[in-house]
């Protein structure tokens, strides 16, 4: 399948240097890459050309983009020739720049045909380039982005799925871990869905983030049966099927835990531990490989079994399988607060942005930032906020402001923005009762007030019982 994805994950992984060329009837673009990382890229889009970026971003006047062939300078790119002349400033332009990069790359994902050509390029001669992007971003949020594709069930269903390297595990939703903790190595990706309890969309999209990631590998189903009957017939093939599988085994040991060494749940009981166990063993033991390999692969097989045999040994023990119980709560509680520290950079980026009038930009740190932690009113009504300001994403600024309030129901801030969205949206009934609400935890809420139309005069503030006993009645009528 030639798609984006694949594509940057070849190049992210690798660690390649070139431009990777896309052609599809009237589109062309070229896509440079310096070490896995983007760095600059062309189009021939007219929405993704920079003038028109720069424009959409608030960076250049409506003037100044109408009349913007007047500024084209030969042999300068327009980007330098409008700082130069004082139009826009270095930053706006880079800010300009990074956005427009991204969009030519993500626009690509919904693409399933088309001509997809890399070229090395060891040399990008004399060319400064001031941006790097993290090719493995692109991959998250391009595939987050698309809608699903009937291509991906196509590349993914007749083939196993294998747990890789966790290096990227702490960015999927809870949706997409528990997909993942599902993979085991020996059940095909159709036969996974079938055990589970998603909608297929999720399931193919979350599977395909997962190989594009590194998260798992791919393997053909026809090909592991062939492997099993070989191992049951030849001894040698069987063996030499079987230092292939234990080397790479070996290279995921770090990433996996104990239940996940032996294939078995968290919930699974000792019978379940001990069948899993003496399956391994039939497959890692020392003594099913010849004794004249090399003094490394023994060793490897060597490492594999004695963390086989130690899941085993702490599994099948009440008291150290809850001890390690604790230990794995702990990291996972730990790799929790990393994410929470990630989800609120992004928050602190998106109100910065905000605060400039960066609406478009600040959406997409928060879309990010609710993704990874669902549970700060704060990110989304900043993210409700933003969207409010973008016409075609009212919708989801009323769904995000209702969250915020579920979240927290305490904050005027929250009724205030959805009133002033209702009040946008030509709904005064609707307004004037979050207008209300907000009044009613606080009576000195200016824009309630204002949109009220009541003047400032001496009144009682409410206390903290009369708060919740109307927010309460409210929310039975």
């Amino acid at each position: 399948m030639e798609h984006i994805a694949i594509f940057l994950r070849d190049i992210y992984f690798n660690k390649r240097q070139g431009v990777l060329i896309f052609q599809k009837k009237n589109i062309n673009k070229f896509i440079f890459f310096r070490d896995g990382f983007l760095i600059f890229a062309k189009t021939n889009q007219p929405d993704e050309l920079l003038g028109q970026v720069l424009y959409k971003l608030g960076k250049l006047s409506e003037e100044t983009y109408r009349e913007i062939e007047k500024h084209i300078e030969p042999r300068q790119n327009i980007g330098e020739t409008l700082v130069n002349k004082g139009l826009i400033a270095q930053e706006d332009l880079l800010d300009g720049l990074h956005y427009q990069m991204r969009e030519i790359v993500l626009n690509l994902f919904p693409f399933f045909e088309g001509e997809f050509k890399f070229q090395e390029k060891e040399d990008f001669g004399a060319i400064d380039f001031d941006i790097r992007i993290d090719s493995s971003l692109l991959i998250e949020d391009g595939i987050r982005r698309m809608k699903y594709d009937q291509n991906l069930k196509r590349f993914l269903e007749k083939r196993i799925p294998v747990q890789k390297s966790r290096e990227f595990y702490f960015r999927l939703t809870e949706d997409e871990k528990n997909i993942y903790k599902h993979i085991n190595g020996e059940l095909s990706s159709d036969s996974i869905l079938q055990s589970l309890e998603v909608h297929p969309d999720l399931f193919w999209k979350s599977l395909y983030l997962f190989y594009c990631l590194d998260l798992i590998g791919l393997e053909e189903e026809e090909n592991v049966l062939k492997g099993k009957q070989k191992e049951k017939g030849s001894s040698t093939k069987g063996a030499r099927f079987s230092v292939e599988d234990v080397i790479e085994f070996h290279s995921r040991l770090g990433q996996l835990d104990y239940y996940q060494i032996l294939g078995v749940s968290r919930t699974a009981i000792l019978g379940d531990v001990k069948k899993a166990y003496f399956r391994m063993a039939r497959k890692y033991h020392p003594d099913l490989f010849p004794r004249d390999l090399p003094d490394e692969i023994k060793k490897k097989i060597s490492d594999v079994f004695d963390k086989i045999t130690k899941a085993y040994q702490v599994l099948s023990d009440g008291v150290k399988r809850k001890e390690y119980d604790t230990k794995v709560d702990t990291h996972e509680e730990e790799d929790k607060k990393g994410i929470g520290k990630t989800a609120e950079i992004k928050f602190r980026q998106a109100k910065t942005l905000f605060n400039q009038g960066r609406y478009e930009e600040a959406s997409i740190f928060l879309e990010e930032a609710v993704r990874l932690d669902k549970n700060k009113g704060s990110y989304f009504l900043l993210l409700a906020m933003t969207q409010s300001k973008i016409r075609s994403l009212h919708r989801q600024a009323e769904e995000n402001f209702q969250r915020a309030i579920e979240l927290e129901p305490w904050n005027p801030e929250t009724y205030a923005g959805l009133g002033l969205l209702y009040k946008s949206e030509g709904m005064p009934a609707k307004a004037k009762k979050q207008f209300r609400m907000a009044l009613s935890i606080d009576p000195d809420h200016k824009i309630a007030r204002k949109e009220l139309g009541i003047q400032y005069g001496k009144k009682k503030k409410k206390g903290l019982q009369d708060i919740l006993s109307f927010i309460f009645s409210s929310k039975k009528k």
